[in-house]
């Protein structure tokens, strides 16, 4: 037996402990964790400034963004665990309904590298809330993180019920072998896949959140300036390496000069104001390894090569791990950049006459994570909301829909995920909703009516109930 199976079945062991703890011993737990976190927080700045050239404010927000979620759980934990009662219905008349809320069993969550912190331990505040002992597999692609992430873990949880498993793609791979309960993926699709097809093996619920093309309309209506400094702001953060990044922008024909022109000089003042290059702003991260600035730079020259035009930036440096910010136009669909994710500080800009237009550009990929509208058209806005798909939707901003409000339910629709994290939503995930009924035995609520021989009142009842 490997240690991976070995420390996985300390895991199955205490599910039926955790599944009978109460709320306050859960919450205990999460503020622990936090506890843990905070102790390390300027251990997690130094690795985010390793791995991707993260400012501190950066990762301090990264911080928060957990903070806000267990704060909520903690603070609902208690009514959420209690047995939620239901109306009755025609059917049930006399008795008891209910639902209960039980943990799942053992939970696997496969971590991203982009915001490695955020992505262990936000999907498991919901999974130690609702119950669950769990596995944390982090990104290898972050191991400065991932090291960190594991000391917090080890020193804040008891390792039978949550743990921490490192390694490249031979430790995921045999975890996903292994019949979990639940498994919780951040990343793109071809792995999403491989984690659907494991997760089917043992017949575990999934929650998948993938990413994808995220579309930005403007709008002849839209204001312009407050647009294109929101996003400018959005597509370098990270280094644009963000799920829900504004990835292309449709705008009107009529604004389209106009926008070029601002989103240009939004991306100066932004990240440039000392006048020292963006290549030395404190503010401009780097791509996460060699093999993703590759793939970046490629679609770069991919395009241009195909026909699209260079409005600003274009520059990049290997041995830094370091893209410019980048904005093209004259996009047509034979350039891979408009076939995947770009992942990058890299924004595709295109136009439209008629709304319809913008429909059809947007069909043209798969069901995205985010949409972003910018109009002041309130008819056009929501002609927009009901024409297009996505997990989430902003209106005049953009990025700032998920890890903000724990009350917003986030995930993906489609190609972009499935299943929802945060708040009462990710408790749910990770829960069974268990129905109960509860019958009395009095002679008045214990109806028998319904067993054969069928008597001529009941039969009369449900013919009733056909009309």
């Amino acid at each position: 037996m490997s240690d991976i199976q070995k420390r996985f079945e300390a895991l199955q062991a205490a599910t039926l402990r955790l599944r009978n703890s109460s709320a306050e011993e859960r919450a205990d737990k999460l503020k622990a964790m936090w506890t843990g976190i905070v102790a390390r927080k300027e251990d997690l700045f130094k690795a985010g400034a390793i791995e991707r050239g993260c400012h501190e404010v950066d990762i301090a927000a990264e911080l928060v963004m957990i903070k806000g979620e267990l704060d909520h759980v903690v603070k609902h934990i208690a009514s959420w665990v209690k047995p939620q009662k239901v109306k009755g219905s025609l059917s049930t008349m006399g008795k008891k309904c209910e639902i209960r809320y039980q943990s799942k069993g053992v939970v696997l969550n496969i971590a991203a590298y982009n915001a490695p912190t955020a992505e262990c331990f936000n999907p498991i505040i919901g999974a130690i809330a609702a119950g669950n002992a769990v596995a944390i597999k982090p990104s290898e692609y972050a191991p400065a993180s991932a090291q960190i992430i594991e000391e917090i873990v080890r020193d804040s949880l008891p390792k039978d019920e949550v743990d921490v498993f490192q390694g490249g793609v031979e430790v995921s791979q045999e975890l996903l072998s292994l019949p979990f309960n639940h498994i919780y993926y951040t990343g793109g699709n071809a792995v999403g896949k491989i984690v659907m097809k494991a997760a089917a093996e043992n017949f575990a619920s999934i929650t998948l959140e993938m990413g994808g093309k995220s579309p930005v309309i403007i709008d002849e209506t839209a204001q312009l300036e407050n647009a294109a400094t929101k996003l400018a702001w959005g597509r370098v953060m990270n280094a644009g390496q963000v799920c829900i990044a504004p990835e292309y922008v449709i705008v009107h024909e009529s604004r389209k000069k106009e926008f070029l022109e601002l989103i240009s000089d939004k991306i100066q003042a932004l990240y440039n104001s000392d006048g020292k290059g963006l290549e030395n702003s404190e503010y401009v991260p780097r791509i996460i390894n060699d093999r993703h600035h590759k793939r970046i730079t490629g679609l770069i020259a991919d395009a241009i090569k195909k026909g699209a035009t260079l409005v600003t930036g274009g520059n990049a440096d290997a041995a830094d791990r370091y893209i410019e910010p980048t904005v093209l136009t004259d996009m047509n669909e034979d350039m891979d950049i408009m076939k995947e994710e770009v992942f990058g500080p890299v924004m595709a800009v295109m136009p439209y006459t008629n709304r319809e237009d913008v429909l059809d550009i947007i069909a043209k990929r798969p069901n995205p994570l985010a949409l972003y509208i910018y109009s002041t058209d309130k008819d056009a806005i929501e002609y927009f909301l009901t024409n297009t798909s996505s997990g989430s939707a902003v209106v005049n901003n953009n990025c700032v829909q998920a890890g903000t409000n724990s009350n917003l339910a986030f995930g993906g629709v489609g190609a972009s995920g499935m299943g929802r994290c945060c708040g009462f939503e990710g408790f749910k995930d990770m829960s069974n909703a268990r129905s109960i009924v509860h019958q009395p035995l009095d002679r008045f609520r214990d109806f028998l009516i319904m067993l054969p021989p069928y008597s001529d009142r009941y039969k009369s009842l449900i013919m009733k109930g056909l009309k």
